[in-house]
């Protein structure tokens, strides 16, 4: 193996992220690996930096078709993954629809929240009864 490649096991155990997630990223273009004469996948040096920056954006609540398209552009500045300022304006509108997504999780908390409590005072009606 060339220095600076590794298998999928090893990139597996460098990155933390399952062997079968790996093959997932590969299949949504996320990530590249060569298949060698015997059929095992191998991944440049590139390929933990970019499996990390994956992650991020991932926790960060974007889909794998949204990070296919803005991966290209991302670097890792130490801890943190930085993109090129003409992803600024996507960034912007994918935390706008994260933002739409808190707030329609907290109507819907508060609509439980009441029925729970009319569950509740019900309760208290019925065993006083």
């Amino acid at each position: 193996m060339v220095d600076g490649e590794v298998l999928i096991g090893e990139l597996s155990e460098r990155t933390g992220v399952s062997p079968r997630s790996l093959r997932y990223y590969e299949r949504q273009g996320l990530l590249v690996s060569v298949r060698k004469g015997n059929g095992y996948r191998e991944y440049d040096g590139e390929a933990e930096r970019t499996v990390c920056v994956i992650r991020s954006l991932l926790a960060a609540g974007l889909n794998t078709e949204t990070i296919a398209r803005m991966l290209p552009c991302m670097r890792i500045d130490g801890p943190r993954v930085v993109p090129c300022a003409g992803l600024v304006e996507d960034l912007s509108a994918q935390r706008l629809r994260i933002d739409r997504e808190i707030a329609a999780l907290n109507h819907s908390r508060g609509l439980l929240s009441e029925v729970i409590a009319a569950a509740r005072s019900d309760e208290r009606v019925t065993s006083r009864g």
